[in-house]
């Protein structure tokens, strides 16, 4: 989209002209159109010509002594009614030798247009007025120019170095001073920017608000449309903009044409701000430094339903957020997917409460592991909540299982979901792990392996404990022989000086084994 300097239209209003210190001055009186004094002021023009109108292009202040209008009602009448045909945004009549007082035909036919009607009791050189406002009016249009190029300086070169979606968001809103949202056609919030407590008041109820909101700009609420090539995908919404509209419509406009050209440059679709959007709430949630409560109205208006639910949280290990995100759609289970750090992806469902939370989790790890291949995804999950504000102890509870398993799924027989009550020792091991003592014991009870890094000895004894010491599985696994296996635990025995035999020996190296893979992940 290209603006223009005519279409930046950077008005006064009516209202804001009166208020002028030269305007004060000439003592006005609104005598009719009082209701309409905000209409925007786009020129200053001095006129006594019966036929003014006829000389307009919609939106002047004209400014009259009525002088060829005197004596003559019926074309004191046709003179406000041309004005109100040609659109003007008032008429200004200075009191005097023509008319001493306003003249009731003009008054009363300038109420029935709705055309503010202002009279001067003092004598006002018009040269004052039309000056002062012609210089307002364009060191407006200037600032609007020079604003429009600041901006589009700025979110050029965010893009241009790779900034994320969420950078430019922060910039629009820096310049609007108010909520920035992005929504998809259905409503769906794709990013937001702005004081974090005004947005969430925005988001609240954000879906009712932004249908019942269309189109009032007059409100302060300034949208315009994200697309190209005839084809609309989104919007930017200014929620609540405080100045002027023609300028707020500009800030969109910019704002449009930036994430326009950053989904282009991009090679994305809209679809990654939705996955940009639920990893920042789901990331936050996981956090927990932000309360849960807070980020309530962000679920809501990212699209999970969040009333009367239970919640599942899951995490997947080494699963593609896409074809989980797909997976979901083809099996009608309303969620948000997104990827965190170290190849885990958090999935958190929200269900009808009268279905099986339980049953559809498992449904949905057993439908992905037969896509995936069992060897390949492992599905975590905590117990299903109940009350949102239990969702990210959820969450990081079925971090803490995937972690937990993450070395050993290949050997371990897992079920379709891993829960915190099928990683046993193992789970406890991992929130230990921190600790210097069960680093330390870690450290003396392999020391006879690690001290010369024999990697291959170190997978040969994993292996061997997370079977239950099965020699004939863990020879299988290693594609040795069960001759070659012997020799091998033979070595680690002597070189860790135990008996691999003794079932206390045994798990005394098991749970160092578990401590040290726990500090290395």
């Amino acid at each position: 989209m290209t603006l223009t300097l005519d279409s930046l239209e950077p008005a006064l209003s009516v209202r804001q002209v009166l208020t002028l210190e030269r305007v004060l001055a000439g003592e006005p009186e609104v005598v009719a159109g009082a209701s309409h004094l905000d209409r925007p002021v786009r020129w200053v023009h001095v006129a006594e010509a019966a036929d003014v109108g006829v000389m307009l292009t919609g939106g002047e202040m004209v400014l009259t002594t009525g002088v060829l209008l005197a004596g003559d009602e019926d074309k004191q009448a046709e003179y406000v009614r041309s004005l109100h045909r040609a659109e003007a945004a008032a008429v200004v009549l200075g009191l005097g030798r023509a008319f001493p007082a306003a003249p009731d035909v003009m008054r009363r036919a300038a109420e029935r247009c709705g055309l503010p009607m202002v009279v001067l009791h003092r004598p006002f050189p018009f040269a004052e007025l039309t000056e002062e406002v012609q210089s307002r009016l364009v060191r407006r249009k200037f600032a609007a120019v020079s604003l429009s190029e600041a901006v589009r300086t700025e979110l050029t070169a965010l893009i241009t170095a790779g900034a994320p979606l969420q950078r430019l968001l922060d910039e629009v809103a820096r310049h609007s001073a108010c909520p920035v949202v992005v929504t998809n056609l259905a409503h769906r919030v794709l990013g937001t920017a702005g004081e974090r407590p005004a947005v969430d008041d925005v988001l609240r109820d954000w879906e009712r608000i932004a249908r019942q909101a269309g189109g009032t700009e007059g409100d302060g609420w300034i949208r315009a449309e994200l697309g190209g090539r005839g084809e609309r995908w989104g919007r930017i919404v200014l929620c609540g903009y405080r100045g002027d509209t023609a300028t707020g419509r500009l800030l969109a406009d910019r704002a449009a044409e930036a994430l326009v050209l950053h989904r282009m440059l991009g090679g994305g679709a809209a679809c990654s701000w939705e996955e940009q959007s639920a990893q920042s709430l789901l990331t936050d949630l996981v956090s927990g430094v932000v309360p849960a409560r807070q980020l309530l109205p962000r679920a809501r208006a990212a699209g999970l339903p969040v009333n009367r639910r239970t919640f599942v949280p899951l995490v997947v290990r080494d699963g593609d957020p896409a074809r989980l995100e797909r997976l979901l759609r083809l099996l009608g289970l309303p969620g948000l997917v997104a990827e965190l750090a170290d190849g885990a992806t958090a999935v958190l469902l929200s269900l009808p409460r009268d279905q099986e939370a339980g049953a559809l989790a498992a449904h949905f790890a057993t439908r992905l592991r037969t896509e995936t291949g069992p060897d390949h995804t492992v599905v975590a999950a905590a117990e299903p909540r109940a009350a949102w504000d239990d969702v990210p102890t959820g969450l990081r509870e079925a971090q803490h299982v995937a972690d937990a398993v993450a070395d050993s799924s290949a050997v371990l027989d897992l079920p379709p979901v891993v829960r915190l009550k099928d990683v046993h020792l193992r789970g406890l091991v991992r929130l230990l792990r921190d600790d210097p003592h069960v680093q330390s014991f870690a450290e003396r009870e392999l020391d006879g392996l690690l001290r010369e890094t024999d990697e291959d000895l170190l997978s040969v004894l994993r292996t061997y404990l997370a079977t239950g010491r099965n020699k004939s599985r863990t020879a299988q696994l290693h594609h040795v022989s069960r001759p070659a296996l012997y020799r091998r635990l033979e070595s680690i025995q002597v070189r860790l000086g135990v008996d691999l035999d003794d079932f206390e020996q045994a798990a005394s190296v098991h749970i160092a084994l578990l401590a040290h893979d726990a500090q290395q992940q």
